[in-house]
């Protein structure tokens, strides 16, 4: 059997926190410039079939980008883990919570409540997502962290606001929280699937959400729209929900799904200054001091450091990984061990001291200061 060796000083990897950070905010960035481009597409279509059709883009666009990937060999393409049958109870899970359940809770609720209220109740996401991902799945956030999570959460609450008539009745708050409560155990759910090949992930997901989408637009009396129409969709859909999602995959593998809902509240950043530049709207003072106050909270996050000794349990698991200080193991005689590659391996018990998130590798228990 081939032991690894560590790998030297000349091999220099990038700081996955970073990498991680990096993909989430590029994810907040994508998926922030589809509110003003869906408010211009929204009137020849309806809610539904118009999420259908951004869904079905991203899916069919991700799937034209693997199998170019695959066929090119660019970058990861064929070496990340695939998908296996022990995946598709948490596959149906993402699909049904982030892709049926809570666009039809969403659109339930906003027809019951103001538009300030309905806004106001959508942020509620990250801190299901950030609650779930404590309680439930092991993730741990420290006081600093937590601090600014809470910080860019209520900096997208006040962004989010809407001065003008407010109320709402208790059925509409309940869905709109209902809504938020599957998105972030979709959040979950997809940060323990994101060990696998993040655009196989991805593309199932986002096929299976257009397809219930545009079914249920059907149903409810939608009529499909023109050629014209479906390209501009489908490659909006591509770019802010495809790519978008793909990024954030990367981050839920790379931070934990608490860590990705904090940089993914930013959003909002992002589609206040795109409605100024693409629909003309005009930014408050308001809207600029909460832009100011989650700015520093993002800053707070990405300063924030956790290190500390602790022990990884044993633990074997298939995914894309390099031969560093976490992954010493075996191989039978004649695999290709070039990296970054993915297979079945275990961990044997390790115990050190290291700045480390909450990612797949580190679910352990935290002493109560």
């Amino acid at each position: 059997m081939e032991v690894n060796t560590p790998p030297d000083g000349s091999h220099q990897r990038a700081n996955p926190i970073l990498v991680g950070t990096a993909c989430g905010i590029g994810a907040a960035l994508l998926f922030g410039l589809s509110p003003p481009l869906v408010k211009l597409l929204l009137p020849a279509s309806t809610p539904a079939m118009l999420a259908g059709l951004l869904y079905l883009g991203a899916g069919l666009g991700l799937l034209a980008v693997r199998l170019v990937s695959r066929w090119r060999r660019i970058g990861n393409a064929g070496r990340e883990a695939q998908l296996r049958r022990s995946d598709l109870a948490p596959l149906v899970g993402v699909i049904v919570t982030g892709g049926i359940v809570g666009p039809v809770l969403m659109l339930v609720g906003l027809g019951r409540v103001s538009g300030s209220v309905g806004s106001l109740l959508l942020n509620l996401e990250a801190p299901f997502t950030i609650a779930l991902a404590v309680v439930f799945f092991r993730e741990h956030l420290g006081r600093r962290e937590a601090l600014a999570a809470l910080v860019i959460v209520a900096a997208a609450a006040l962004l989010s606001f809407q001065s003008g008539e407010v109320h709402a009745d208790w059925l509409g708050v309940l869905a709109l929280a209902g809504a938020c409560l599957s998105w972030g155990l979709d959040n979950n759910l997809t940060q323990r699937l994101s060990v696998r090949d993040p655009v196989a992930v991805v593309q199932v997901k986002a096929l299976g959400a257009g397809a219930c989408n545009v079914a249920l637009a059907l149903v409810l009396g939608a009529k499909v729209p023109s050629g014209p129409y479906l390209l501009i969709a489908g490659i909006v859909g591509l770019a802010c929900y495809g790519v978008s999602i793909l990024l954030d995959v990367y981050a839920l593998r790379l931070l934990g799904a608490a860590r990705e809902a904090a940089l993914f509240a930013s959003a909002p950043f992002v589609g206040a200054l795109a409605s100024v530049i693409i629909l003309g709207e005009r930014l408050s003072a308001r809207g600029v001091g909460a832009l100011l106050v989650m700015a520093l909270g993002v800053v707070l996050l990405v300063r924030a450091r956790h290190a500390h000794p602790h022990t990884h349990e044993p633990l074997e698991h298939d995914h894309l990984h390099a031969h560093d200080e976490h992954h010493q193991h075996e191989h039978p005689p004649g695999m290709d061990t070039s990296e970054p590659h993915s297979h079945a391996h275990s961990h044997a018990p390790l115990t050190h001291d290291h700045p480390h998130v909450s990612d797949l590798h580190h679910r352990h228990p935290h002493r109560k200061s």
